[in-house]
This record gives structure tokens, sequence and C-alpha cells, in this order.
């Protein structure tokens, strides 16, 4: 996997799907602090996620950003769905990604449709089991996603042309 630069891409806003605020109890009243999940990308196959923790919501914001930036990654999308079916897992979230053909949509929960629409996912059914915790539910997509091979490679894998692939 090569690095990508995020200063090369054209990014689209990106996307808060989670803010978390924890409490501590002092002698002095209780302390908060934020965390919050964001998903970054350009909508042509480069996505990243980033976790970040600040006293103020605008900082975690922005520290996510940063740190979804700098853990961007390539994804196989052909018009505009994925290759194959798959099935991502993380802690006890697993969700299910299927093909879809054109017009469909995304046909997805509020954390994993936030997903789709930064990679440039037009067309794709998904279903969730197991937890709904939405942080696992990111990462089991991402972790789907990252697994996904594309048609091109599993030929060459093969030695097989693409066609042949397919039968």
């Amino acid at each position: 996997m090569s690095i990508i630069n995020p200063a090369e891409l054209d990014l689209k806003e990106e996307a808060v799907v989670k803010i978390n605020r924890t409490a501590k109890v002092t002698s002095r009243g209780k302390r908060f602090r934020f965390s919050a999940l964001v998903v970054v990308g350009d909508g042509h196959g480069h996505i990243g996620v980033g976790l970040g923790k600040a006293n103020e919501v605008i900082s975690a914001i922005q520290k996510g950003k940063e740190i979804a930036k700098r853990n961007i990654v390539k994804i196989s999308i052909i018009n505009g769905t994925i290759p194959h079916k798959i099935i991502g897992k993380h802690g006890a979230s697993r969700i299910f990604l299927k093909p879809a053909a054109p017009g469909t949509g995304i046909i997805a929960g509020a954390p994993v449709r936030a997903v789709m629409e930064q990679v440039g996912i037009q067309n794709i059914l998904t279903k969730r089991q197991g937890s709904k915790n939405q942080m696992n539910l990111v990462h089991a997509t991402m972790n789907a996603l990252l697994c996904l091979k594309d048609a091109v490679s599993i030929a060459n894998k093969r030695g097989l042309t693409i066609g042949e692939v397919f039968n």
C-alpha cells in the first residue's frame, strides 16, 4: 500500500460521524472532554478515518480531520459500486456490503452512509449485524473496503484474462 498525499487530492467536506462527551468528576465539578470520529474522502476512491480528542468540540473535529488525512487509503470502485460482496468485521460489529445496480442509491445506516458518500460509492446495499456501535461500524466498513479485490489484480494473480475471472 502506497502512502497517499492528501494535498494532491481534492477532498470533500469532512463528515463527522459521532461526537462523544466524557466527564471526569473532580472536587471542583465535572471536567468535560470530547472525542470526534471524522471521515474524509475525495469521492473518487480515497478515504481516511480519524478520531480526534480535545477539550472543545471544534478542536476535536479539527484533530480528527488531521488524523483522517494522515490515514487516507485507496479503494477499488467499479461503476459507482464495489466489485463483489464482502463482510467486514471490527469488534462485535459486522457489516455486509453488496454491489447494487445503477440507480439503487446508498442503502445504509448513518455511520456506513458517511463512509460510502466520502469514498464516492453511489450504489450499494449494506446490512449491519451484531453491535451498532458507530465507531466499530465505521472501522468494520473500512475493513471491508480494504479487503476488496479488483478484477485486474485477481486476473494477474491467477494468470487469466479479465473476462475469464467472471466465468
